[in-house]
Formats: C-alpha cells, sequence, structure tokens
C-alpha cells in the first residue's frame, strides 16, 4: 500500500499536471469501489465541475472540486492513479488496450503490464487529458460528498495526526508515546488512530535512523531517544517525498514511473545483507502480522 511519500508524490503531480482542468466525462466498469453512488450518478453530479486542487490526509488523497464537492480516493493495496496526455476519444476503453498506433509519442511507462491492464475508472478532462485508476485487486475506494462534509466520514475522523502536518511537533510525538506506555514503538508507529502516513517500509527506515528496536516499549524510550525518534520521522518521510516514494513492488507515481527510495534503503527487504553502519547481517522478522526489518547491533 502506498504510504505518505508516495501519497504526496501523487498529489504534487496531480496539482502540477491537472488542477485547474474541468471534468467532462468519466467511464467505470466496477461500479462497487464507488461508494453510495452509482456509476450514473458519480458522472453526472461531477460533469463540468473544476478541478480546484489534490490534497491527503495520510494515505488518503482528495481532490477538491468546483461546486463545493470533493473526490476521496483511497488506493488501497494496489492501485494506481495516472495522468495520461490527450491521445484521443478513448474513454469507453482502458488505455491498456489502445491499439500501438494511437501510442506514438507517449512514454512506455504509460502502457506497461503493470499500470494499465487493471484500469478500472477514467475521468476524462477539458484538456484532453485523462485521470486514470488502475486497481489489480479491485480494492480501491471512491467517494463524492461535500468538501465540509468529506472529513467527518468516518475512516477520516478515525485517523490520528498527519506525520507531515506542521502541528505534529514533539511535544505531540512525545504525547502519543507516553499514552502507549506499554505498547512497543514498531506498532506506535503504525497505528493510523495515533499517526497517520508512515506503513511498513517507513517504519523500519525510521527505527533504523534512530537507532531503536521496533520491540522497544515506548515506555522505556528515554527523552532523548523521543527527540531522536522524531527527527528521525521526519527526516526520513521528507526523504522519501524527495525520491519520489519507494518501488519495492507496484508503486507508481501518475506517469506510471517507479519511486528512487528503493535505491537508497537502509533495511526493509534487505535481511540477510550487511547493515551500512556496521556491518552486521540485517534481520527481518515477523512482528504484529508483519514484516519488519531491523539491525539487531546498531538498533537498541
Amino acid at each position: 500500500m502506498p504510504e505518505l511519500p508516495e501519497v504526496q508524490t501523487i498529489i504534487d503531480d496531480l496539482n502540477k499536471k491537472i488542477k485547474g482542468d474541468a471534468i467532462t466525462d468519466f467511464w467505470s466498469d466496477w461500479g462497487k469501489a464507488i461508494k453510495g453512488k452509482s456509476i450514473k450518478e458519480l458522472k453526472k453530479e461531477i460533469k463540468n465541475l473544476k478541478i480546484l486542487g489534490a490534497r491527503r490526509i495520510g494515505k488518503n488523497i482528495f481532490v477538491d472540486l468546483s461546486g463545493g464537492k470533493t473526490l476521496y480516493i483511497h488506493l488501497k493495496m494496489t492501485g494506481h492513479l495516472l495522468v495520461k496526455p490527450n491521445i484521443g476519444s478513448h474513454l469507453s476503453v482502458p488505455s491498456g488496450h489502445l491499439s500501438s498506433d494511437r501510442r506514438e509519442g507517449i512514454k512506455s511507462d504509460y502502457f506497461s503490464d503493470k499500470v494499465n491492464q487493471y484500469i478500472h475508472h477514467i475521468w476524462k478532462l477539458k484538456s484532453g487529458r485523462t485521470l486514470e485508476f488502475s486497481d489489480l485487486r479491485k480494492f480501491g475506494k471512491i467517494v463524492l460528498d461535500s468538501t465540509d462534509k468529506i472529513n467527518s466520514l468516518k475512516e477520516i475522523k478515525s485517523l490520528g495526526i498527519d506525520a507531515m502536518d506542521p502541528k505534529f511537533n514533539f511535544q505531540k510525538f512525545s504525547d502519543i508515546l507516553d499514552k502507549r506506555s506499554k505498547s512497543p514503538i514498531g506498532l506506535v508507529l503504525m497505528d493510523q488512530s495515533l499517526i497517520s502516513g508512515i506503513g511498513n517500509i517507513y517504519r523500519s527506515e525510521i527505527l533504523f535512523d534512530a537507532k531503536i528496536l521496533p520491540g522497544r516499549k515506548t515506555a522505556d524510550i528515554s527523552n532523548k531517544e523521543k527527540k531522536v525518534l522524531f527527527n528521525s520521522v521526519k527526516k526520513i518521510l521528507k526523504k522519501g517525498i524527495k525520491y519520489r516514494g519507494t518501488s519495492d513492488s507496484d508503486y507508481r507515481d501518475t506517469s506510471g514511473a517507479p519511486g528512487n527510495y528503493q535505491k537508497v534503503i537502509s533495511v526493509y527487504r534487505r535481511s540477510g545483507e550487511k547493515c551500512k553502519r556496521c556491518g552486521t547481517i540485517i534481520v527481518r522478522k515477523k512482528m504484529w502480522q508483519r514484516s519488519i526489518f531491523f539491525c539487531p547491533s546498531c538498533q537498541k
């Protein structure tokens, strides 16, 4: 599942590529992803609305529209949002099935099986571009609601503070850890009801950077270590955004291109390799139904 850096990369791309554009049509072959409305109803309600901008909370994407409407999109495990240039009218046909002559001049990434074989939703834009939602496992979600009500959705209200929110300062972080004093720090960092946006990849990287083992109880972490850990949260997530996310599996940006953070990753999915800091073999361990990676020597 895309984490905060991947989703922020998508948000930045959307604001660069389609902000100010307008929706002229909508196609879908998987109505179950659209919550509370039929495909026909969604199409009717968003037609001719202008795209005011994109934003996120944690791993959740919001596209604000004119008329006081907002599209809420969750990519879930295998979703991709792709912005494609004008290649003619192809709304009724997923772009992975376009003939080769209509692909001329378009980056080959747009037509990779990884992202184009599973397109189930297409927004056609006034500029001729399309916004396309590829979702291999069909777990993704689309919700249209009024902008002033969208944050009141149950799944949004349950989220903790965003890890990159300016209001997420050291005091807030310390308070969160104090409230979960008996919990392992590796579990606290992944709890979206406490801090939203951190997933399995960046949890491992943050704890490695802070030199803290994932199984340590938060009560056993000193105030000095908490400050180091808080700085690592901000540092690693900013680095993930700088490198446009991690494509260790199937994440792609809005151009269909992979991120680059996997090229500089320290421990995630590097079990059996030597630690970059001390040369100790990196360990993979199953904790809380997820694999976590750490250096048993560097991390205490």
